[in-house]
C-alpha cells in the first residue's frame, strides 16, 4: 500500500490538510498524520471538525513530540511527505535542519532519503526572510507549493478550489488520483 506522511501545522488553511486526508482515504492511500499543537487550535478555529474527527481520517496518528516514532527513521518505507498547511515556523525548522519535533524530523528524514517533501506554505504577504527560507528549503530538495487556487478550472465554489489544490499537490507527489481538473479536459 502507498504511504504518505501528512503534517498539519499552525498556519491558516487547516481545511487543506483535512481535505488531503479525505482524498487519500478515499483513494486508499495510507496516511501517517502529525498535527502540531497550534495546528490543533487552527482546526478548531477555522473548521467544524474536531481534532479527533481529523485524526480518524488517518491510518496512523502521532503526537508531534513522538520524536522516536517509526516515521522519523529513514528505514520506514514511505513515498513522501506533505506539510499542509505549512507555517513559517515549520518551514524555517525544515530549511535549517532544526529537527526538534516529529514534523521537522520526519521532513528532514524525507529529504535525506531523497523522497519528495511538499511544503504548502500558507503566508501572505511574504517578506525577504520568508523567501530566503523557502529558497533554502528548495535547495535541500523540498517542493514549495503554496495553496494558490487555479482559476483555469473555473471553480464554482470554495470547496472546488480547495480540492483542486489538494489534487495538484498529491499528483506532484507522484500519486495518480482521479478527480482533479486536467487542462484540455473540460468535460
Amino acid at each position: 500500500m502507498k504511504k504518505i506522511i501528512v503534517a498539519i501545522t499552525g498556519a491558516s488553511g487547516a481545511i487543506y490538510g483535512i481535505r488531503t486526508l479525505q482524498v487519500m482515504k478515499e483513494a486508499e492511500i495510507e496516511s501517517y498524520l502529525i498535527i502540531s499543537e497550534v495546528g490543533k487550535k487552527v482546526i478548531l478555529a477555522e473548521t467544524d471538525f474536531t481534532v479527533e474527527q481529523v485524526k480518524e481520517l488517518a491510518a496512523v496518528n502521532y503526537e508531534n513530540d513522538e520524536i522516536d516514532a517509526s516515521i522519523a527513521s529513514g528505514s520506514f518505507p514511505i513515498l513522501g511527505m506533505i506539510v499542509i498547511p505549512c507555517s513559517i515556523k515549520t518551514l524555517s525548522g525544515i530549511a535549517n535542519s532544526y529537527a526538534d519535533d516529529l514534523i521537522t524530523r520526519a521532513a528532514d528524514v524525507t529529504l535525506k532519503e531523497g523522497r519528495p517533501l511538499l511544503l504548502s506554505v500558507r503566508e501572505s504577504p511574504l517578506h525577504r526572510g520568508h523567501l530566503r527560507i523557502m529558497d533554502l528549503a528548495a535547495q535541500a530538495g523540498a517542493i514549495i507549493a503554496p495553496p494558490v487556487p487555479a482559476m483555469y478550472s473555473r471553480p464554482a465554489s470554495l470547496d472546488e478550489m480547495i480540492s483542486q489544490t489538494v489534487f495538484r499537490n498529491l499528483n506532484r507527489l507522484g500519486l495518480d488520483i482521479p478527480g482533479g481538473f486536467e487542462w484540455g479536459n473540460r468535460g
